[in-house]
């Protein structure tokens, strides 16, 4: 005989109850976790153990849970015990509402300490001085390619890269009204101005593009005036009182942006090997012909896949390059070991700006 639903309401009700209790239960071991830690001097935010954990929940996943929230209920838990040990101050690209402070708490989960900046060299500044214990940025878009301004912070900074996390961004447009009729101007960051292109000169080819620091930004100004509107998050138009004068304008549907958290390295030593892990470098190699096939050779050696390859100008004036890649592994590996000491002696510059768990 089929359940009613006020009988399923109490078994529901009563499930949550054991779900609190279990919950609470987690976070007291959590404490002491955070006890021994505080005593041995060790750090809080493990990411590779809280990537191991993720992944063997979802593989022991019966369903009928989907995987991804899975993953997103744990990872709230554990940003609420982690909490109780040591909130963590993670900086961003503000004001509320962007996609950076999205991507913040998709990684570390909503309960941080939230420090919106400016700018992305601020993000740097607070993460470096200590403000923040980790930074949020942005460094490639499947569409507009790589956020030449974060590449070339890494350059000279003393941060290292923990993790990584990636969204798919959806770009609305907002404004104080329903519509499209009458907008002379619209505001957003270059980036997502790019990503609209196409169908800003479709449907809006007379309204001035003016870039603004942020998207969030960009939603505050068009909250000024009833002429214009801005390119951002629904969140960010629920933050500034706008409507969504047309939904998911970005050019191509499945616009996806990739960021990654970087912190001081006595903040948190490079994570151990979780299985699944990137190595991130800049190098440069001598101006001559061949240097930059001869940076290939080792890792077809050692067997090596690289993920990503950019070049930015050293600026120099002489035309040489800095090169950023990206490497599937970890220094653990022998391999990989072998692989990166010879890169390192065929380099003039050469840098590992981070190893850290890949995201899903």
């Amino acid at each position: 005989m089929a359940r009613t639903l006020p009988e399923l309401r109490d078994l529901i009700d009563a499930a949550d109850i054991e779900l609190l209790t279990l919950l609470n239960r987690r976070a007291a071991l959590a404490n002491e976790v955070g006890e021994i830690k505080r005593a041995e001097g060790s750090t809080v935010f493990r990411p590779e153990r809280e990537a191991q954990v993720i992944h063997g929940l979802q593989t022991a996943n019966p369903g009928p849970l989907k995987s991804s929230n899975v993953a997103t209920i744990w990872r709230e838990i554990m940003s609420a015990c982690r909490a109780l040990e040591a909130p963590q101050r993670v900086a961003y690209l503000g004001p509320a509402g962007t996609f950076s402070e999205e991507a913040a708490v998709r990684f570390f989960g909503s309960s941080i300490e939230h420090v919106p900046c400016a700018s992305f060299d601020d993000v740097f500044r607070a993460a470096t001085a200590g403000t923040a214990d980790f930074g949020v940025v942005p460094v490639e878009n499947n569409t507009e390619g790589v956020v030449t301004r974060s590449l070339d912070l890494f350059l000279n900074s003393p941060l290292h890269i923990v993790g990584e996390t990636s969204l798919l961004v959806r770009h609305n447009l907002l404004r104080l009204s329903n519509s499209l009729e009458g907008i002379t101007a619209v505001y957003a960051h270059p980036q997502a101005l790019a990503q609209c292109q196409n169908w800003l000169n479709t449907h809006l080819p007379h309204a001035e593009r003016h870039a603004a620091a942020s998207n969030a930004e960009g939603a505050r100004l068009a909250s000024t005036n009833p002429d214009w509107a801005g390119i951002a998050s629904e969140r960010a138009g629920g933050e500034f009182g706008l409507h969504v004068a047309a939904p998911a304008i970005q050019d191509d549907a499945f616009n996806r942006t990739r960021f990654v958290v970087v912190c001081l390295p006595q903040t948190l030593q490079p994570p151990q090997a979780s299985g699944k892990d990137c190595i991130s470098l800049i190098v440069s190699v001598p101006n001559k012909p061949g240097a930059v096939h001869d940076l290939l050779v080792p890792l077809k050696t050692h067997g090596v896949s690289m993920t990503r390859f950019e070049s930015r100008p050293a600026r120099s004036g002489q035309w040489e390059y800095y090169f950023y890649i990206d490497l599937q592994g970890h220094p653990s590996q022998p391999h990989v070991r072998a692989a990166l000491a010879e890169l390192q002696q065929l380099c003039a510059f050469y840098k590992v700006l981070g190893t850290y768990p890949v995201s899903d």
